[in-house]
Order: structure tokens, then sequence, then C-alpha cells
């Protein structure tokens, strides 16, 4: 195997909104810092995601001083403080109810104006009580924010490649989400990585991520362009998961509190064959 290096790091502050690339990243229990710590919800509290709303690939974040920073086309720009005081509201993601801190009706205003319908802007708890699945992810408890379902995403560059080999146009990694980039596997390796060692910083690649219609949305415009998905759905296809897979879904061992930087060489271990 050659050296492996960490490619990429990217952050999605407000989920299903733009990403940010870093240069570095600090680990805390959710994942990488700030990484879906922002939603928007639907008045009766259910999240909102490009799936039926994509006009949220329209949103571009940065990150302050004091909070994140919302920007879209025909809107003034919005700052959300990283804490201070809110109030608590129940919101719904897929079978998850918990409790978020609702911003206000300015924001609540801002993002209802930018999604054309009504809508609310929530932020996670300090301490979210939101858990990972225990079938995938083990029973220590794994804390989330908004992320569908586990703390850190990892993809693989060279599976990238191999499927915009068999693509009419090539999608950017972008259309898919991840937090973490690896460069020097095999395509499609990750299936058999049971860890990832990045300096002091351990992830467990716990299960396959399955994909809906996000990567065939532009995530400049929101528009729908080249579907991925029945490419994948040829030789990518999960029986046990009934989904098209692309990507792992990684929980942290070790390393909460560490920095991560793009360039980082990595060890990783092989998993038993028979173990998934």
């Amino acid at each position: 195997m050659t050296e492996v290096i960490v490619q990429e790091l990217r952050i999605y502050p407000l989920k299903s909104a733009r990403g940010i690339c870093l240069a570095h990243a600090r680990l805390e229990h959710t994942g990488l810092q700030w990484d879906r710590h922002w939603l928007a919800i639907r008045t009766d509290g259910r999240f909102l995601t490009q799936r039926t709303q994509p006009a949220l690939a329209r949103i571009a974040t940065s990150l302050g001083e004091r909070g994140l920073c919302l920007r879209t086309e025909g809107l003034a720009a919005l700052e959300l403080p990283f804490e201070g005081p809110a109030v608590e509201r129940e919101v719904r993601i897929w079978r998850d109810t918990l409790v978020a801190q609702d911003l206000g009706d300015a924001a609540a205003e801002w993002i209802s104006t930018a999604l054309g319908e009504p809508a609310r802007l929530v932020r996670a708890p300090r301490t979210p009580a939101r858990r990972a699945d225990t079938t995938f992810a083990g029973p220590r408890p794994v804390p989330l924010a908004f992320p569908d379902g586990y703390p850190v995403l990892v993809c693989n560059q060279a599976s990238l490649d191999a499927l915009n080999e068999r693509l009419a146009a090539p999608l950017p990694m972008e259309r898919f989400r991840p937090n973490v980039v690896l460069r020097g596997l095999e395509p499609f390796a990750e299936d058999h990585i049971e860890c990832v060692q990045i300096g002091r910083v351990r992830l467990q690649l716990v299960k396959p991520c399955t994909r809906c219609i996000i990567p065939s949305i532009d995530p400049r415009t929101g528009l729908r362009g080249e579907d991925p998905l029945p490419v994948l759905r040829t030789f990518r296809f999960d029986p046990a998961l009934r989904g098209v897979i692309f990507g792992e879904n990684a929980i942290i061992v070790t390393g909460v509190g560490q920095r991560i930087e793009c360039g980082a060489r990595c060890e990783v271990t092989e998993e038993n064959t028979e173990s998934r």
C-alpha cells in the first residue's frame, strides 16, 4: 500500500448547506468541531435537507470569531452565535426526537425567505443527548449533533476516481459531503478498513454510507445534475443495507481535543473479513 494521507477536511456547519474546506480541524466528541451544529427545520420541528429543500445548497457558510455566518443571494448575511440564550425546541431527525436551541424569529425569517417556505433555525446544545445507532456504533455512547447518523464520514479519493471513470461527467468529492478524504488507498479499500489512525486520533469505520439523491444536486446552484446512483447501483449495492453505498461512517475511538491536519499521514488497520 502506498502512503495514505488526509487529502481534505470538510465541515458543514448548517446541515445540508455548503461546506467549508479546512487546513486543520479540531476533533470534538460529536465529530469535527462545528460540523452540523446548526439545522433548518419546518415549523413542526421536522428537519430539512437538500432532499426536499435543494435551496439549502445555495447557502454559503463561514465561521467567524463569534459564530456562524450564512449568506445567500438576495439577502443580507446572517450571523448565528456559537453560544447564548435560546429557547429549547423539540426537533426530529429521521426517527430521533431531540431537544435543540431555537435561534429566534429574526433567524427564522431569514431562513424562511432563503428557502421559500416557513422554517426555523436551531443549534445543537453543548452536550447533545442524541446518540448513534448502537447496532453499528457499539454499546459505548456516541454523541451526535445533527448528522444523519454518525459523527464522521470518511471517503476515499481513489473510489471517486473509479466512479468518475464510469460516469458521463465527473463529479467533485463535495457532492458526497465527506468530513475526511483519504488519498493513497486502492479504490474502495475503505470497505475493508477497520480503523484509521491520524496521529493521536483514531477513527473506527463502522458502517458503509448509504446514498440518497443529494450527490445529484449541484452544490452551487441547488439544481439536479448528473446522478451517480444508477451507476453506483450496478456495482455498489449492499443487499444487507438495502441501498447504494459510497464512503464509510466512522466513530471516534481516541483523540477528542486533538487537531487533524490536511496532509497528515495515516495508518490504516484492515478489518477481520468476517466482522461485517
